[in-house]
């Protein structure tokens, strides 16, 4: 067995590599860059070397440093994990050239599965079934497309070189096929350094199903059955499970069987997975389903076949590269029940997926299921490394109670400043239609306006940030001493009031208080809420996580997304105390819009007008259903604190 590997790796897959590693008694040698010099996975191995700036091209990428730090540090292997170096054919040849042993496919493989057009002519001799397209050498334009036109449109243009849909057009006619063209060559030389394309009939409803597969250097060669990883954006995989929901066995064997003859085809060795797209229009069949790709690496989403299988990939994987035979025949792998996988990005769905960098100060994952971390709380995430945070994978019995119990791990995940897509994987994993079976490659672009739709703060989530501040803030002390920003006292009014700011909505709130809980009114509702226990407070049987900011801020987590919540000012009348109906400006500002009329009729809890003040647009809302009588504000009007802007008939 090695006795030592150094992972040529960053985040959440050198910390998985070390894990095991760790179990086996194989020491582990960490290389990290500058910007990463207190990284988790830096902290958790045996051994830590710099190697480098914060750009991967001057720290990760460069084979040279990396190979000097496993000379420094006396590893006897290297594992390349995911991304950086790990499908590099001259790296791995420059590992295996000064005697380390390369925790890897041969060199030849990754030569061999790096183009996708040899790689697809490879496969079609070795009795893989290709999808229907054109994979010749000539990369003239008008040849390109009457070759296009012969598949049929649409047809899918694909850079040889590319991956992650880098240089991928789909082109619907003729007419736009030489625009397209150019494009995706430019963008493929920008991305690959090589402008070739390939021809590929477009799949209507494609589906994305890969086949894990293992060899040994002793002529073995198995599977360990298949992953669906449908749920993509932009060609990035998003949700990925384990089966394949609609997979029948023999379907599944045809499959499995075709990813075998792959590897046996390039004299493979450790872990590799063979890509596939279905047509799934009519269903899982195994004559609509053809080779993409082949991965020659361990995959992000591994975790959903150890899950189902019961077996660590990465043991098998130094297990093999240390010259032993495979551990188990294909005779003796079988699964179990259903596994789901969901990334954790830092960014915001919202605003169309941007990335989201800064400090963490809250980062906490949810219990019942597996999370494969790159980062702790505390951690910075920078702007130079792939955004993704963690994995979350569930495993159940039934494919619905794995999306259940990963939708509902989702939902409590607690990051704050730094946002995440939590609560848009949680509405993913609840949708009709991908609990169905129903989904296809673009899933998430048809819904979209549904799934990436901005979260806002439930009645409850809204109440339980009011408790913790009427609480004192930090202090978290009972209401009666907290000194807080409500000034509670035993011989004080029975109630407070307040100009709450709430996800950029202003909320006047009314609490009452008593020696063991809060009663607060918003918008016209009143609800029960506990007095906070290091931050949590319970509202009408919910529990709520929050955490305070100064004595005037808090953040509440609700769905896997946090919002901030501020006191803009203390002792108002709050909605409907004093059962007026009266709209009360809460500061100084200026009017910027106004949305009803007088003699118009209104709900509570809708907007009536936007104040600008504070640098902020705040929306002033009905306190009560009824009509509005009276309207003194006009779009562009300066208005002072307390300034009745409107007055309500219930």
């Amino acid at each position: 067995m090695i006795g030592s590997v150094l992972i040529a790796n960053r985040g959440e897959i050198a910390r998985r590599v070390i894990r095991t590693a760790r179990r086996m008694g194989v020491k582990t040698i960490a290389v990290h860059s500058e910007v990463d010099a207190r990284a988790a996975h830096v902290r958790e191995a045996d051994v830590a070397i710099e190697i480098g700036p914060a750009s991967v091209s001057e720290s990760y990428l460069r084979a040279d440093r990396i190979l000097e730090a496993a000379r420094a540090t006396g590893a006897e292997a290297i594992h390349p994990g995911y991304g950086f170096l790990s499908e590099n054919a001259a790296f791995a040849e420059a590992v295996e050239a000064v005697g380390l042993v390369w925790v890897g496919p041969p060199p030849a493989a990754i030569r061999a599965m790096g183009l996708k057009d040899a790689a697809k002519r490879l496969m079609a001799n070795a009795g893989v079934p290709v999808t229907p397209g054109w994979l010749g050498e000539d990369q003239d334009a008008h040849r390109l497309s009457k070759e296009a036109a012969k598949i049929g449109w649409p047809v899918l243009i694909k850079a040889i070189a590319g991956g992650g849909g880098k240089g991928m057009r789909k082109v619907e006619c003729a007419e736009d096929f030489a625009d397209a063209l150019a494009s995706a060559k430019r963008e493929a030389m920008a991305a690959c350094g090589d402008d070739r394309v390939l021809l590929e009939k477009y799949v209507g409803r494609p589906r994305h199903i890969e086949v894990q597969v293992f060899a040994d250097a002793h002529g073995g060669v198995v599977h360990l059955f298949e992953r669906d990883c449908t749920i993509q954006r932009r060609h990035q995989k998003v949700i990925e499970e384990a089966p394949a929901p609609g997979m029948d066995e023999t379907t599944r064997q045809a499959l499995c069987a075709a990813a075998v003859r792959a590897a046996r085809a390039v004299d493979y060795r450790g872990a590799g997975t063979v890509e596939f797209i279905a047509d799934a229009s009519e269903g899982l069949s195994a004559d609509r389903i053809w080779f993409m790709e082949m991965n020659t690496r361990l995959q992000v989403e591994h975790p959903v076949t150890e899950a189902i299988t019961g077996l660590d990939l990465v043991e098998w994987q130094l297990r093999i590269a240390s010259g032993e035979p495979l551990p188990l025949t294909q005779a003796q792998i079988d699964f179990s029940g259903w596994a789901m996988e969901a990334r954790l990005y830092a960014e915001d769905p919202a605003s169309g997926f941007l990335p989201s960098v800064g400090s963490l100060a809250v980062f906490d994952l949810p219990g019942g299921v597996r999370t494969d971390s790159a980062v702790e709380q505390g951690n910075v995430v920078t702007p130079y490394y792939d955004p993704m945070l963690a994995k979350l994978v569930s495993h159940a019995e039934t494919r619905e109670l794995a999306a259940e119990k990963l939708a509902a791990a989702c939902a409590v995940v607690r990051t704050w400043p730094v946002k995440t897509n939590a609560w848009f994987l949680s509405r993913c994993l609840r949708d009709a239609d991908f609990l169905a079976g129903e989904a296809d490659t673009g899933f998430v672009d048809r819904k979209l306006e549904v799934l990436a739709r901005p979260p806002a703060p439930s009645l409850e989530a809204q109440v339980a940030a009011t408790a913790a501040l009427a609480s004192g803030g930090r202090r978290g002390a009972a209401p009666e001493s907290s000194g807080g920003p409500f000034a509670f006292r035993l011989n004080g009014p029975a109630v407070s009031s307040a100009i709450l700011n709430f996800a950029d909505n202003s909320v006047a709130v009314g609490v009452s208080r008593t020696d063991r809980s809060y009663e607060i009114e918003i918008g016209g509702q009143r609800l029960p809420a506990s007095l906070p226990i290091d931050g949590q407070v319970e509202v009408a049987g919910v529990s709520f996580q929050t955490v305070a900011i100064g004595d005037d801020r808090v953040i509440v987590f609700e769905g896997g997304a946090a919002f901030e919540c501020g006191l803009l000012k203390w002792g108002g009348a709050a909605e409907g105390e004093a059962g007026d109906g009266a709209v009360r400006s809460p500061m100084p500002g200026r009017i910027v819009s106004v949305a009803r009329c007088a003699g118009d009729p209104i709900k509570v809890g809708e907007t009536l007008l936007v104040l600008e003040a504070m640098k902020m647009e705040h929306a002033l809302k009905a306190p009560v259903s009824g009509l509005i009588v009276e309207l003194n504000a006009s779009e562009g009007q300066q208005v002072s604190e307390g300034m009745i802007l409107a007055r309500i008939e219930a």
